[in-house]
């Protein structure tokens, strides 16, 4: 195990999630259901998104973004994950575990940096309505995607080159089921009191302080919509009870990992499980099952999907008066005397059918 002038090891070794062959392979299955569906769930946010020129707003915007992050978190410990759990051996190079740890926390400040652009969003949407259209322009919302990147790159370059320099001389062994900081760095072969401090301060301290003031934020703004009447009050409390609902699932574990001393505690691993698995996996849900205009555009996308000559019934259309009836690509008025008088020939006319073509 020579590497330069000292030793170093090659690999480390996990411990994993449990010992026992019959429930590793009840986890697997359920591991892997969870991750299945957080690929779809996250894929089907992102198509609908791209898709649905309606959806086409800074909010879905950074949807997306938020959904290729969770794609990407989950990816980065999910997949080793799942092949532990069939196997006895669970072991990762030196150099991969670093790796891990990296995309890690480069996607995990991402996460962090694109929850506080979204509630910058709503800030902007819900008390300067009037000028949410120059604040949040599209050129604006690429430059604070890509300072969410660079931000968790920077996070991420921070935390590994604090680590790499550090003597690994053994032992090698990680009660875990994934690499990092906290676990890898209890097994320098050094002193890492004022290292724990910096590590601390450099992820635990900034992310209680931050998740603070995004509740924060978010209150005050529930205060403001409270305070107010219009239409578009209910949209704007159930869209900001859904961010609140997502910060919290990803701050919480976060806070619980990073800010207190890097002792093991018998409850690390379920909330490590948490903490990886939970937030990618209910951030669609959240965001589709509390969000009608999602939920619209998804049928909207199934319809274009579905058969071209689907037959359109007069509990299809929408109860309004007069009203322009979309099909793909094209709109129809239609006077609401006339769809009253005899609305059945009129949808079965072949003028109609050309229009749902």
């Amino acid at each position: 195990m020579e590497l330069g002038n000292g030793t170093r090891v090659r690999e480390f070794i996990f411990l994993g999630l449990t010992q026992n062959r019959e429930l590793s392979l009840v986890l697997f299955l359920l591991l892997l259901l969870v991750y299945l569906t957080t690929l779809l769930g996250n894929l089907l946010i992102m198509v609908t998104v791209t898709w649905d020129s309606h959806l086409h707003t800074p909010m879905y915007f950074l949807l997306r973004n938020l959904s290729v992050a969770d794609i990407c978190f989950s990816s980065i410990t999910a997949p080793k994950v799942l092949v532990d759990l069939l196997v006895q051996r669970k072991a990762i190079s030196f150099n991969g575990c670093f790796t891990q740890m990296f995309f890690f926390h480069l996607i995990g400040g991402v996460d962090v940096a694109s929850l506080s652009v979204m509630a910058f969003d709503r800030y902007v949407a819900i008390t300067k309505p009037l000028h949410y259209v120059t604040v949040m322009s599209r050129g604006w919302c690429i430059r604070l995607i890509v300072a969410s990147w660079v931000g968790g790159f920077i996070h991420s370059i921070v935390q590994i080159s604090l680590l790499l320099p550090l003597p690994f001389c053994g032992p090698n062994v990680l009660d875990t089921f994934y690499c990092d900081v906290p676990q890898v760095l209890t097994l320098a072969c050094t002193d890492i009191f004022i290292l724990e401090l910096l590590m601390i301060s450099n992820s635990g301290l900034l992310t209680t302080l931050w998740f603070f003031f995004l509740l924060t934020s978010y209150m005050v703004l529930l205060l403001l919509i409270r305070s107010q009447a219009g239409e578009g009050r209910g949209k704007a409390i159930s869209t900001c009870t859904a961010h609140i609902t997502v910060v919290t699932l990803h701050f919480v574990p976060c806070i619980y990992v990073y800010a207190r001393p890097f002792s093991a505690l018998p409850t690390d691993k379920a909330v490590s499980v948490t903490f990886t698995a939970i937030p990618p996996l209910l951030n669609p849900l959240i965001y589709t099952l509390r969000n009608q205009e999602m939920k619209v555009a998804m049928r909207r996308l199934r319809t274009r999907l579905g058969p071209s000559d689907r037959e359109y019934t007069i509990s299809q259309l929408p109860s309004t008066k007069d009203s322009f009836y979309y099909f793909p690509h094209r709109f129809l008025f239609i006077d609401s005397n006339t769809l009253s008088k005899n609305p059945v020939p009129l949808l079965s006319n072949p003028f109609f059918s050309f229009l749902s073509q």
